[in-house]
């Protein structure tokens, strides 16, 4: 209210100012509404941020081969062999698994994604795992590769050399290593060779999904939508869907009118939620949350156990059973952190943090703090642990 009374009386000052003054003053009222606007209704998201559409998805592919040039480092077993003896024979040469003594081939399985609307002959990367006992990666090549989807048909070939980013080094119990040598990546080395039948909805409609569900954002789509196209063609299903009417007008122009809704922006509701990662002491405070008034006194307490050995030597003269000992002398040291009670309360990010800075407590301590505080009811936010 304090807010439209100012903007109110700004703009009776500008009726009472001449034509030069108004000039001057209609820009920054203008400045002033929207700054205004902005701290109404938040930030805005572009849609192909936040949602995806109906048919725009990803495909997974999968694949057994073998990588080969690895200096001894590569797998013992029966299996890996018996892929090498079968690899061989296609080419005419017949051996058998037994006489193959080789540690320069791993058996890797060949992961890959397709993404939407691929091309055949289109290049996409590739992903080299091990199988069995292998060492390391390095320096190996992928052998050509058929890559399989869910329903056992090849949809892309995979070869080329293995680009693992580390290396392994040393030997006799000294080895260096850096990142994953037993994995790597087959950079462009996935030749898409099927295409893919993908379907924009239904013909006459096409489904939005949101990323993150939440009703007040899909509502606040479905309004964009219609003021936009000044078209009752967008329609709320869930928290996670908002159904479109293709118009008559782009009934033949699917992708004109994808990027004429995916290129709109909304303002995203974003809930209240602190996230925490007690296994890297990580806390993460959304820019919603709140803490209502209230006072936390937060000590440590520490133990402290010594033992020290001494050695206790016979006086001058003493009888001949006498003998030199080790005595344990214990000190027990008892430490409880002096904690008086600090009030914390806060309406933005910005005062919460400079209140949690206050405390001058370590991540650990962090977490247990934010966990009482939901007990007592004085977080308004979801705790999220992970």
């Amino acid at each position: 209210m304090a807010i439209l009374k100012t903007v109110k009386s700004l703009k009776l000052k500008v009726k009472k100012f001449n034509t030069k003054n108004r000039i001057l003053i209609i820009p920054l009222l203008l400045l002033f509404t929207f700054h205004f606007s902005l701290f109404t209704f938040g930030y805005a998201e572009r849609i192909k941020d936040i949602a995806s559409f109906e048919g725009v998805r990803e495909n997974q592919l999968l694949g057994y081969g073998l990588v080969v040039g690895i200096n001894g480092t590569g797998d013992k077993g029966l299996a890996t062999l018996q892929g090498i003896a079968n690899m061989l024979q296609r080419m005419g040469i017949t051996v058998k698994p037994k006489d193959i003594m080789a540690k320069n081939t791993a058996a890797v399985m060949v992961t890959a994604t397709l993404p939407p609307f691929p091309k055949p002959g289109s290049k996409i990367d590739a992903l080299v795992s091990t199988l069995g006992d292998a060492k390391s990666l390095q320096g190996g090549t992928l052998l050509l590769t058929p890559l399989k989807g869910p329903d056992s048909k090849v949809y892309a070939l995979a070869q080329g050399p293995v680009s693992i980013g580390g290396f392994t080094g040393g030997g006799g119990g000294n080895v260096v290593q850096k990142n994953h040598p037993t994995a790597g990546k087959v950079p462009q080395g996935v030749i898409v060779e099927q295409d893919l039948h993908f379907t924009l909805g239904n013909g006459e409609e096409i489904k939005i999904f949101l990323h993150q569900p939440d009703f007040t954002t899909a509502t606040r789509l479905a309004k964009k939508v219609n003021e936009t196209l000044n078209f009752e063609c967008a329609s709320t299903i869930d928290p996670s869907a908002v159904r479109l009417k293709i118009p008559p007008a782009y009934m033949d122009k699917k992708v004109e009118f994808i990027t004429l809704i995916e290129g709109l922006d909304i303002s995203v509701d974003i809930p209240a939620r602190i996230v925490i990662n007690e296994r890297t002491g990580t806390v993460v405070i959304g820019d919603k949350v709140r803490i209502s008034p209230v006072a936390i006194a937060h000590g440590n307490l520490t133990i402290e156990i010594k033992t020290e050995f001494r050695v206790s030597q016979p006086p001058p003269f003493a009888p001949e059973k006498a003998e030199t000992i080790v005595v344990p002398q214990k000190d027990v040291t008892v430490k409880e952190q002096k904690a008086s009670l600090m009030e914390v309360s806060g309406t933005t990010l910005g005062e919460i943090v400079r209140a949690l800075n206050a405390l001058g407590v370590t991540p650990r301590d962090l977490i247990a703090i934010l966990q009482s505080l939901k007990a007592s009811g004085s977080l308004k936010a979801e705790l999220e642990i992970i």
